[in-house]
């Protein structure tokens, strides 16, 4: 203990220095990412790296620091290492830690606001949604991929995927209410479609969170 002067200055030192190990892990834009990445589920580092626009070899070593706090853990699949949360409790704490930065930090909020530009959107929460799943008034499109909405989606969700809502807009049902939804609780796409949408006329909202704030307050997901 020699090295750590500060732990024979009061005897709950080492607890604290242990629970900090967390702190720090979490002390770094890229590896909160990289936790709310694997929200959606396992992925192997060269995944993670594509969707977080980091170099593999960061990643990587990103990925070893919150292994190292045992916030991910890991297995083996063949010659693919494949990533995951360590357990639900990260996923509270990583909505824990966004939810009490966004009350307390005005910067924050500024910047979520740039981001997105949600607030002409009027997006709906989770909690207003819940209860309307199966409204005939409303219909819920997942802007994901088809791959993520394999993996797992809102009930009675229906996959469009981004890229294809502009020659799918024909097909969108009158008088009906579109909520729409893309993965964690900065992703873009969105009200990036909502604001599509809005410009062909139809109603809609965007699912403040996504799926991922969805998942975290405990509303089901359908395989």
């Amino acid at each position: 203990m020699q090295d750590r002067p500060e732990a024979h200055r009061f005897p709950e030192s080492e607890v604290y220095r242990q629970i900090a190990r967390i702190g720090k892990a979490v002390a770094s834009p890229i590896r909160l990412r990289l936790l709310d990445l694997l929200e959606k589920g396992e992925s192997d580092v060269e995944g993670l790296a594509a969707s977080a626009g980091v170099p593999l070899k960061n990643t990587s070593a990103q990925l070893q620091q919150l292994r190292a706090a045992n916030l991910v853990t890991n297995r083996r699949e063949g010659t693919r290492i494949l990533y995951r949360l360590a357990g639900p409790e990260v996923s509270a704490l990583v909505h824990t830690l966004e939810s009490v930065a966004e009350l307390r930090l005005a910067d924050l909020r500024t910047a979520i606001g740039d981001l997105l530009g949600e607030d002409d959107l009027q997006p709906i929460t989770a909690e207003e949604l819940s209860p309307r799943l199966g409204d005939p008034d409303i219909m819920v499109v997942d802007v994901r991929s088809a791959a993520d909405f394999a993996r797992g989606h809102l009930p009675g969700a229906v996959s469009v995927p981004a890229a294809e809502l502009e020659s799918r807009l024909d097909a969108m049902p009158a008088g009906r209410e579109i909520i729409a939804y893309c993965q964690g609780p900065y992703c873009v796409l969105s009200p990036r479609m909502v604001r599509l949408l809005h410009a062909h006329d139809v109603a809609a909202r965007p699912l403040s969170g996504g799926i991922t704030r969805w998942q975290r307050q405990g509303h089901p997901v359908e395989p």
